[in-house]
């Protein structure tokens, strides 16, 4: 399996939006080819927004990438948020 995990700062307004539209997000990302698992989280003061998306390979992380970049070009665009800070990885412990 493939991890990929995106770290936001300043993106207050993003939580907001994906809360509002929750099932969207939803939708978009357990669509993606091989999917299977998608965890949000605020991780603390200053807007900081972690997300961590799991499929079967790379092909299904990358795509979550650009899934998730073009919904918050189309969704969150007036809200300052920095660009994500991205790691990635192929799994070698899983239970």
């Amino acid at each position: 399996m493939y991890v990929v995990v995106r770290r936001y700062t300043g993106a207050d307004a993003l939580v907001d939006v994906m809360v509002q539209r929750e099932q969207e997000v939803r939708d978009l990302i357990s669509g993606v080819p091989g999917f299977r698992a998608y965890y949000a989280m605020r991780t603390g003061a200053g807007g900081g927004v972690a997300t961590v998306t799991v499929c079967d390979s790379k092909e299904g992380t990358d795509e979550s990438i650009r899934r998730a970049a073009e919904w918050i070009r189309a969704n969150a665009s007036g809200a300052s948020i920095s660009p994500p800070e991205i790691t990635e990885g192929e799994t070698y412990i899983n239970f």
